[in-house]
């Protein structure tokens, strides 16, 4: 499987890949600066909330040759972003909003649902 993967310098410049983000646990543990229990819970709550469906955001694969590793997408990475409140996410979530701001010009609208009925609208 072709990835790409989200980083975070140490100045706190986010880069967002153009190509398909597939990140594993451990990276997403390294990413968002959190344990990988606070990791597995938040993808549980955000699974069971019925947000995103693993079927669609969840894929397994050979990792190295005698281990297999799950890969979330990059909707999962931004909903991580969204319901974690570390510097890293904090970093992530900027950068996401900045995305949709720059878009604003060509005239495209974003509605984010949060969950318990509740939403971000960009006009």
């Amino acid at each position: 499987m072709e990835r790409a993967i989200i980083t975070i310098s140490e100045s706190g410049r986010v880069n967002i890949p153009s190509k398909s983000v597939w990140m594993s646990e451990m990276e997403l543990v390294e990413l968002f600066g959190v344990i990988a229990p606070t990791l597995r819970a938040a993808i549980k709550a955000i699974y069971r909330s019925g947000t995103l469906s693993p079927a669609t955001t969840l894929r397994c694969d050979l990792a190295m040759p005698k281990g297999w590793a799950t890969f979330y997408n990059l909707e999962v990475v931004i909903a991580l972003a969204f319901r974690l409140s570390t510097y890293e996410a904090s970093r992530i979530r900027q950068k996401v909003l900045e995305g949709f701001s720059q878009r604003k010009e060509s005239g495209i609208d974003f509605l984010i649902l949060l969950g318990d009925n509740s939403y971000l609208y960009y006009n």
